[in-house]
């Protein structure tokens, strides 16, 4: 490859809820341009990298980024500007050795990370190819389940549900578009049941509607009502995932079921709640199901229930190798969610599939509640080839930006593209 990166340049700009991210800007010596923005979630990890703000109270209460706009700027920029965008990991190194830090917390993930996505795609975009292709390389190309949030609760919603997101997975469609079909067609079912029994239609951060309900479960009652009532079968053409995104909900050794009205539950008890609904309900994957720190309880969590569904970890790994590698040895999970900016780089992201792949787990590409209209996602999703997606609901164009472009890479691959249930 000939082309080098001539310029990079960042600016501050607004994600889905109007706060602060950052967007990449980066310029090839041929004129061509590559543009990255970085999302951010509200449900966080612990041992996230650093979303770096300005703490400013007078800008934007404190969530600014100019810090972060700076960085890349004036420390990055100067360090790999004259560099091929084909040398990713090199790119991703330097950016890395140049924070310092174990969590990225002097630059900020969310400059880095812009920085590497726009890399990623100027590295496309010069070698002729969509991301998607460039990401993957040779083999056939798997479009994504998408794990569609059409309820919301705890952080993601103010509303009496304790649950984060309740979530549909198209598994019987035979094509994505077709899957986007019956997931959107459930999401506007779902709307009507909601307004007939008198409840609240607005929707929370990932464009799932936001009720006040009587009970945790009835968020899964409901959600089969829609499936039946938008022509589908529960269990055979839609099935059910779950986020409680329990760390949310955890405080002093204990998981505190307090919107709902539930009361304190332990590890066990909590996992024999699952149980049930897994015994009920056509649940096929739950996520965070308990607290990030929670590791042994994690272990009887998976031992209990992950041979009848995929137990995926999120909190407790934050897309970060040493933790995965960790979850592997003790069984913890069986699967990962997968974040760019939960680590920072493309190239440790991708390292974090590899070794769900080597280890047979399953994992998810996922967006953040945060999110802008950058598609990197999808080819990202199609590239790493897991068959899963998360990337929010029927609305918000945001997540529909995402699922667009989903539209588009199945309909340039034609009878190449391979969809198909990964559970």
């Amino acid at each position: 490859m000939k082309e080098r990166i001539a310029d990079i340049r960042a600016l501050e700009i607004l994600d889905s809820r109007g706060n602060p991210t950052v967007r990449v800007i980066l310029r090839l010596d041929n004129g061509m341009k590559a543009v990255a923005s970085v999302p951010s979630g509200a449900s966080t990890g612990e041992h996230e990298a650093v979303e770096l703000r300005d703490g400013n109270p007078a800008r934007y209460g404190g969530k600014g980024v100019l810090k972060a706009v700076e960085n890349v700027n004036q420390v990055i920029a100067p360090l790999i500007v004259g560099m091929e965008p084909i040398r990713q990991v090199e790119i991703d190194r330097i950016m890395m050795e140049a924070d310092g830090t174990p969590n990225k917390g002097k630059l900020g993930a969310n400059a880095i990370l812009g920085v590497s996505m726009a890399v990623a795609r100027a590295a496309a975009e010069a070698c002729g190819l969509p991301l998607y292709q460039y990401l993957q390389g040779p083999g056939p190309a798997r479009l994504p389940v998408p794990m569609m949030n059409i309820l919301n609760g705890g952080k993601h919603a103010n509303n009496s549900v304790d649950f984060q997101e309740f979530m549909v997975m198209p598994l019987g469609a035979p094509s994505f578009a077709e899957a986007l079909r019956y997931g959107a067609e459930t999401f506007h079912a779902l709307g009507r049941i909601l307004k007939q029994k008198g409840y609240a239609t607005g929707v929370g951060d990932e464009g799932g509607y936001a009720p006040d309900l009587r009970s945790n479960e009835e968020a899964c009652e409901l959600i089969l009502e829609a499936v039946a009532a938008a022509g589908y079968e529960p269990g055979k053409d839609i099935a059910i995932a779950l986020d409680p995104a329990a760390s949310s909900f955890f405080e002093n050794g204990f998981y505190e079921l307090n919107k709902s009205g539930l009361g304190r539950m332990t590890s066990s008890q909590l996992t024999d709640l699952y149980r049930t609904w897994v015994d009920k309900y056509p649940i096929v994957s739950i996520e965070d199901g308990l607290d990030e720190n929670d590791w042994s309880g994690f272990q009887e969590h998976t031992a209990a229930l992950g041979t009848r569904v995929q137990i995926v970890g999120d909190d407790i790994y934050v897309t970060n190798s040493r933790f995965i590698e960790r979850g592997i040895r003790e069984k913890t999970t069986n699967a990962v969610l997968i974040k760019l900016n939960q680590i920072g780089t493309v190239t440790e992201t991708i390292e974090a599939v590899h070794l769900c792949r080597k280890a047979g787990w399953g994992f998810v590409i996922s967006h953040r509640s945060g999110e802008t209209e950058d598609t990197f996602l999808s080819d990202f999703a199609v590239a790493m080839g897991g068959a899963q997606l998360k990337t929010g609901s029927a609305c918000r164009s945001e997540r529909i930006a995402k699922y667009n472009r989903l539209l588009e890479i199945e309909a340039e691959l034609g009878r190449a593209a391979v969809f198909r249930s990964p559970l």
